[in-house]
């Protein structure tokens, strides 16, 4: 009988804890978008072939035209 002693405050202390962190993520913004992401995995996007290599900028829109030659010659076919 002498553990609900410890039991009470502890559950309270956690329910305390459980409201404090839902609070924080509500003002952090963790619920703003729930849709977004889900989405923006479908979405397609030009990636550079070969995207494991660092690309300067200079070259990323060579190879970025070169991607979009590509692509445009595989609907035409």
């Amino acid at each position: 009988m002498e553990i609900i002693y410890l039991l009470i405050p502890v559950s309270l202390f956690l329910l305390g804890l459980i409201v404090w962190i839902l609070l924080w993520a509500v003002r952090d913004g963790q619920y703003d978008d729930l849709e977004g992401p889900a989405y923006r995995i479908l979405m397609d996007e030009d990636r550079i072939v070969g995207g494991d290599q660092k690309v300067d900028s200079k070259e990323a829109v060579p190879a970025l035209q070169e991607n979009e030659q590509e692509a445009v010659e595989r609907t035409k076919k």
